[in-house]
């Protein structure tokens, strides 16, 4: 599951990039031999940490850009954002432009008639390469921490996250990187955008539908399956059984999130901690 971001070229190269760093570590690391478990299979969603409150407009360009290097890439399935996403929930004009998106992409820009369309190009073949590398070189540093687990535990994912995001911040207040309409080619107009309004009926509805399924269970079982949730947490076996268990039993998704939290605590971002 990749993001789509708005470096066509970019895009392209690490899809590409990617393809060929699945295929040698699946057959290199993990000693694959079917063809088909080399091959790299994903699915490509627009970015929407790319898409702008400001001149929400212009995001359909973005989108058509972003989607369009996810086909030149490789991609197997893409989804496209709605342009009003940066505000609301999509509505049913904007999703319908983010399909026609696709539509036009798939019948009229002929990205789809070649595999690899890109393959050959100087450019794109030596920022594949130069990603390549610098991925392994990653890769590497997190197998000496231990794996991939160790590196999450021990704060070094959170701190490259965190400092790409810094740095990306960072570019466009200074205005070394230009985000259209938000940095440069500014207007005072205010965006005329219709947004989705979400009709409170469809909460009370909500709640009144789990307050029926919530009485039409049998609620010592939905109990006793919550109980061993909150052991497993507790402990180190694979919550995933006992999770499937409690779902069969009735219980919620909020509810089984609720016993996780009781036990982990919750992650607060700006505090960097529990």
């Amino acid at each position: 599951f990749f993001n789509a971001h708005n470096n066509v070229f970019v895009e392209v190269a690490k899809f590409r990039a990617a393809r060929e760093l699945w295929s040698g570590i699946m057959r290199d690391r993990f000693g694959a031999t079917d063809p088909k478990s080399m091959a790299l299979r994903f699915h490509a969603q627009t970015g929407g940490s790319t898409l702008t409150a400001q001149q929400p407009e212009n995001n359909i360009v973005r989108v058509a850009l972003q989607a369009f290097s996810a086909a030149s890439g490789g991609a197997q399935s893409i989804h496209t954002n709605g342009f009003d996403e940066a505000l609301a929930l999509p509505t049913e004009h904007s999703a319908q432009v983010a399909l026609r998106t696709q539509q036009i992409l798939q019948h009229e820009s002929g990205v789809t008639d070649t595999v690899d369309p890109f393959a050959g190009s100087y450019y794109i073949e030596s920022l594949t390469a130069d990603m390549v590398a610098r991925a392994r070189d990653l890769i590497a540093e997190i197998d000496a921490t231990g794996g991939a687990v160790q590196a999450v535990e021990s704060g070094w994912t959170k701190d490259q996250i965190e400092q790409a995001a810094w740095t990306w911040q960072q570019e466009v207040e200074d205005g070394d990187r230009i985000i259209v309409g938000v940095n440069q080619f500014t207007s005072d107009l205010e965006p005329h955008t219709d947004l989705q309004r979400v009709d409170p009926a469809i909460e009370r509805e909500q709640v009144a539908r789990l307050a029926a399924w919530r009485s039409a269970r049998s609620a010592a079982s939905a109990d006793d399956a919550l109980a061993v949730v909150r052991a497993t947490a507790l402990g180190t076996d694979n919550l995933l059984v006992p999770l499937r268990a409690a779902l069969q039993a009735g219980c919620t998704i909020g509810e089984c999130c609720g016993v996780l939290r009781d036990v982990w605590g919750e992650w607060d971002r700006m505090a960097g901690g529990h």
